[in-house]
């Protein structure tokens, strides 16, 4: 790891703006929505479970409970609860967006080389939510929302920073390719 040579990379922070933005919009969303309107939204990923509640809510406010509809499980039991209203995401999902957001902003202002060292980050990274998640789906036990943020940071956190490696390694194959 090491500090860009130029003070940051705005072609991450390009990306990383959306990602800021996003998450932004899932930890506020259930602010803006009235008090305990959210309770349940327990359903399966890949199908639009609750499309009569999303439909009802505001935009972009719907956006995210919609995505949230399609991608997550959103398992009550799983989720946090802001202002009595559940999460668009369980809390895993959620920390793996605010995970990616970081690893991303953090590869704004550094850089990353695809060697040895991030192999190991990678796994790292992926070790915990992994043996989590395998423990969870053959009942060894039921993890804890904790858990599942901290697993979630961590595999998030090095998506983010692989996300910025892709980027940084495109933008050199460009550079080569121009000067060659």
């Amino acid at each position: 790891m090491e500090k860009r040579e130029k003070s940051f990379s705005f072609i991450i922070f390009l990306f990383f703006i959306p990602f800021l933005l996003w998450i932004f919009l899932q930890l506020f969303a259930p602010v803006f929505l009235p008090n305990n309107s959210v309770k349940n939204l327990s359903g399966i990923v890949g199908i639009q479970d609750h499309q009569g509640t999303t439909e009802n809510m505001q935009f972009p406010i719907n956006i995210v409970y919609s995505c949230g509809d399609r991608l997550c499980h959103q398992k009550a039991e799983r989720s946090f609860f802001i202002n009595g209203n559940q999460m668009p995401f369980c809390s895993r999902c959620t920390a793996i967006w605010l995970g990616m957001t970081i690893g991303i902003g953090f590869m704004i202002f550094y850089k990353i080389l695809p060697d040895k060292k991030f192999l190991i980050l990678i796994i790292i990274g992926i070790v915990p939510i992994a043996i989590d998640g395998v423990g969870q789906l053959i009942n060894l036990w039921e993890s804890t929302n904790i858990v599942r943020l901290i697993t979630g940071l961590l595999v998030g956190i090095v998506t983010g920073l692989a996300i910025g490696i892709i980027i940084d390694e495109l933008n050199e194959l460009k550079r080569k390719k121009v000067e060659s």
